[in-house]
């Protein structure tokens, strides 16, 4: 338990710890610190050969958003305990989010205006953060790191931008990828929606 704690303790607001901690003792997992990830934020994994289960999350996550993604892969290995058949992101995920987001939702653990994202968010909490752009760019706004550019996820459809020395027309949102033209080619590309972008003019 020392170890997850000493994870932990340095990534979610103080206010949390301990519940995130009694969140692995009710149900235990391989807890990693990843490396940043563009395509998701963290992930949970289940080896049947081995009977492991393993959340991981990013370390370069801000506080908040380190929260918000710990409890929902938490959510996905108390479902897995439940019915390991049910799909990842369906109505049994969702509730189960909710539940363990409940007692979360708290002025000592949330700034306000995290708080009021998060609690539309819940009503039907969506795959990914990034697929929520309301909650993504407030949550985003407490990164350390404020000189990072816009994100995919923070452009409206039908916007234009550069990624990768390449320009792109927004089309359509995918869960956590959004659908993009690639307007030198012509060719539709999946890009994640956390990439970050030069929005065009």
């Amino acid at each position: 338990m020392i170890a997850v704690e000493e994870a932990l303790k340095e990534k979610v607001p103080q206010e949390a710890l301990s519940y995130c901690v009694q969140l692995w003792v009710d149900d235990p997992f391989q807890f990693k610190l990843s490396r940043a990830r563009t395509s998701k934020l963290g992930d949970y994994r289940f080896d049947p050969k081995t009977s492991n289960h393993t959340v991981t999350v990013n370390r370069d996550l801000n506080p908040y958003q380190f929260l918000i993604t710990y409890v929902h892969e938490v959510a996905h290995r108390k479902v897995h305990r439940l019915n390991a058949l049910q799909k990842p992101h369906g109505q049994e995920w969702k509730q189960r989010f909710q539940q363990l987001m409940l007692p979360l939702l708290r002025p000592e653990v949330f700034p306000d205006d995290i708080l009021r994202a998060l609690a539309r968010h819940m009503k039907n909490p969506k795959a990914s953060t990034a697929a929520d752009p309301k909650l993504l760019q407030i949550v985003s706004g407490y990164d350390e790191n404020k000189d990072q550019g816009p994100t995919l996820a923070s452009l409206a459809v039908g916007d234009e931008f550069v990624f990768r020395k390449r320009s792109f027309r927004k089309i359509e949102t995918k869960r956590t990828r959004a659908l993009c033209l690639d307007l030198g080619n012509k060719r539709n590309y999946l890009i994640p929606m956390l990439v970050e972008v030069e929005p065009l003019n």
